[in-house]
């Protein structure tokens, strides 16, 4: 992964995208239509350890995410400016490339700070992208719930119906994904013009409605303006900014399409500040406050009340039993469970779709009955926008992924690109059926679509705070080194993602017994894929380190001299073996285009050499570099399993014998 020569792009992958193309594509700028809709609910239910609710806090927490987004973001343009070559790898390419150049040395071994940075920050991504979109999913599947109530007047789509919605659409996109970035990108422009004309009449809608107050409403959520973007407490603007990061990512995603971006060392860091700029300042921060702003005790709902609870509420002597206690057995007998209304932010705590319910009230305060259709418009826009922000992650987790792959971190499969799609489509189909074992998760209930959220989120707050101190060790030796904008910026990123890992762990493990649950779905989830990158990276690191590989290659014979003189110069073989040898290749021994009515045997060279497999992919880039010159019989390279060796005079096995 570690390369210094001018950027090249994966094969079967084009530059074919500009700075418009690359932030179109970004996670970020597909989402605002889907989250408003997906995440108020998440957010006006939260509470703080002692079961309070924060969602006073909900407009404060999107603005201390946007602080550590906006840091972090300043963090990842800073690096794509130097490292235009990172290809699909993106952030992990970035910090073995940080450590490379620090050190100075050629290449890291398998026990490296350079290897260890870029595994600590794979698998950071690897949480964040390989997580979120099975939060998508999950949210597809909860939608499609809160649709079928809504149709069916108040009725419950079963759970294995609600699953299997979320299924095929996680399949859907995922066939999106396969077809290659080009179709993406027209999926996704039509998508932001759709969502951004939805939101503004939404927003729009929802002021008027506070400042015309056509339903005569005297308890409004905030009082003021002002009061939906005061900070209330420090622990709910925690607990809320844990959430509203969620709303907040992608806009990094930008950097795993340089290998398709033209000019990426300008484009990249341009799509990056642009997506999250236009993502929150023009889309959260407004949209949010208008949603609070209109919320009142005309919005509606109702939660259900446990047994218990209701059987509590029957007076001590009953007119039909002889007993309280027979009374109240009759009670739980005839009423197992019964319901209580809630306004307010309550009542969008207890929807599953309170915005739904907002353009309801409103759709039918300022014309009449149209609510219910003005909802199933909006709720077809963020369908789309849905749809976009998983297709936009599917892009950038496969695509880290095969980055990782084509540095041989990962399996060989797993970097397979289409030789005609240009997609990672191993890849793909992987990461969807992953997103679906997830979202199953994440359609049970609330808590499991909270819990996969924070781990998701963790994911995040770890990468970008990995990111932030890969941009002071990428800088601080170099002479365009920036105290401001290559410390104190990554600095402050860092805190503040610290900060934000600390509230996900500690302040869901205190809380309540939702929080606790949530909590432990989390720490599931996070722990488990730790674990199992732990083992792989431990029992591959062996491998690489004492493995072996043979390289053939089968060159022109006046290019040996410069290929061993290259091999030698970077130290990676000890020894060679030189056969001269004939053969053809695909034009059959022809120099030309035409096809020969007879093969010709060219002569050629064959060198062997036996290296540790740690090395392999620096023995090709070399090979490569020396040997290509653009024309035909340039030659080929293939890697051979080798299983064991033997030094004869001294009886060394294994790599040692080499």
């Amino acid at each position: 992964m570690a390369k210094s020569s001018s950027p090249k792009p994966p094969s079967a992958v084009e530059r074919v995208l500009d700075w418009k193309g690359a932030s179109t594509n970004a996670m970020a700028l597909i989402a605002p239509g889907a989250f408003l809709w997906i995440t108020y609910q998440v957010q006006a239910a939260a509470t703080i350890p002692s079961g309070a609710s924060c969602a006073n806090d909900m407009w404060g927490g999107i603005l201390v995410a946007l602080g550590l987004a906006l840091l972090t973001a300043l963090s990842y343009m800073e690096l794509a400016k130097i490292y235009p070559e990172a290809g699909f790898a993106g952030a992990v390419y970035f910090a073995e490339k940080a450590f490379i150049d620090d050190s100075g040395t050629k290449r890291p071994g398998p026990s490296s700070l350079a290897r260890i940075a870029k595994l600590i920050t794979g698998w950071a991504a690897h949480l964040f992208y390989w997580v979120y979109p099975g939060v998508m999913v999950a949210f597809m599947g909860t939608m499609a719930s809160y649709l079928y109530g809504a149709f069916t007047n108040g009725g419950t789509l079963p759970m294995l119906w609600e699953l299997v919605i979320a299924w095929v659409f996680a399949f859907g996109v995922g066939y999106i994904a396969y077809q290659g970035v080009a179709g993406s990108t027209k999926l996704n422009m039509w998508g932001n013009i759709i969502q951004w004309v939805t939101l503004g009449v939404f927003s729009f809608g929802a002021i008027c409605y506070r400042i015309g107050n056509p339903d005569h409403a005297t308890a409004w959520a905030f009082t003021d303006g002002f009061d939906i973007v005061k900070f209330h407490s420090v622990q709910g603007i925690l607990v809320q900014a844990t959430i509203a990061i969620l709303i907040l990512v992608g806009f990094e995603s930008s950097t795993s399409l340089s290998a398709e971006t033209i000019e990426p060392e300008k484009n990249i860091p341009k799509a990056i500040i642009v997506a999250l700029i236009v993502q929150c300042v023009l889309a959260y921060m407004f949209e949010y406050w208008a949603a609070n702003f209109m919320v009142s005790e005309k919005l509606t709902g109702t939660v259900p009340v446990p047994a218990v609870a209701a059987v509590a509420a029957i007076p001590a002597v009953a007119a039909t039993a002889t007993s309280p206690a027979v009374a109240a057995v009759a009670a739980v007998a005839a009423a197992p469970a019964t319901t209580a209304a809630v306004s307010g932010i309550a009542a969008s705590a207890a929807s599953s779709a309170p915005i739904g319910d907002m353009v309801v009230l409103m759709g039918n305060s300022f014309f009449g009955h149209l609510g219910f259709t003005l909802m199933i418009i909006m709720a077809i826009t963020v369908i789309i926008a849905v749809v976009g922000t998983t297709l936009a992650c599917y892009n950038t987790a496969v695509r880290v992924t095969a980055g990782m792959a084509e540095d041989r971190e990962l399996p060989d499969f797993l970097g397979f690109i289409h030789t005609s799609k240009g997609s990672p489509h191993a890849a793909i189909w992987l990461l969807v059926s992953v997103s679906c074992i997830i979202a199953t998760i994440g359609c049970q209930s609330v808590d499991g679509l909270t819990g996969i959220t924070l781990a998701s989120n963790f994911g995040t707050f770890v990468l970008y705070g990995a990111v932030c101190i890969w941009t002071f060790i990428a800088y601080k030796k170099r002479k365009d080194f920036n105290l401001f904008k290559h410390f104190v910026i990554p600095a402050g990123g860092l805190i503040l993602n610290v900060a934000m890992c600390w509230g996900v762990v500690y302040l869901y493990t205190i809380g309540n017994a939702d929080s606790q649950l949530e909590a432990k779905i989390f720490f599931y989830i996070a722990g488990g894929w730790g674990l199992v990158w732990f083992l792989y990276v431990f029992f591959t690191s062996i491998l690489k380190s004492h493995g072996m590989k043979m390289i053939s290659v089968i060159i022109r014979p006046d290019s040996l001299e410069n290929l061993a003189d290259a091999l030698n110069k970077e130290e990676l073989v000890n020894g060679m073996t030189v056969s001269e040898v004939k053969g053809f290749g695909r034009t059959k021994g022809s120099k030309t285009d035409d096809a020969p009515t007879k093969v010709k045997f060219i002569d050629k060279i064959r060198v062997d050499v036996v290296v540790n497999i740690w090395d392999v992919p620096h023995v090709i880039e070399v090979m490569t570099d020396v040997l290509q010159t653009g024309n035909k019989g340039d030659g080929k390279i293939f890697v051979i399993e080798t299983s064991e060796a033997v030094r004869v005079r001294t009886g060394e096995t294994g790599i040692s014998a080499v």
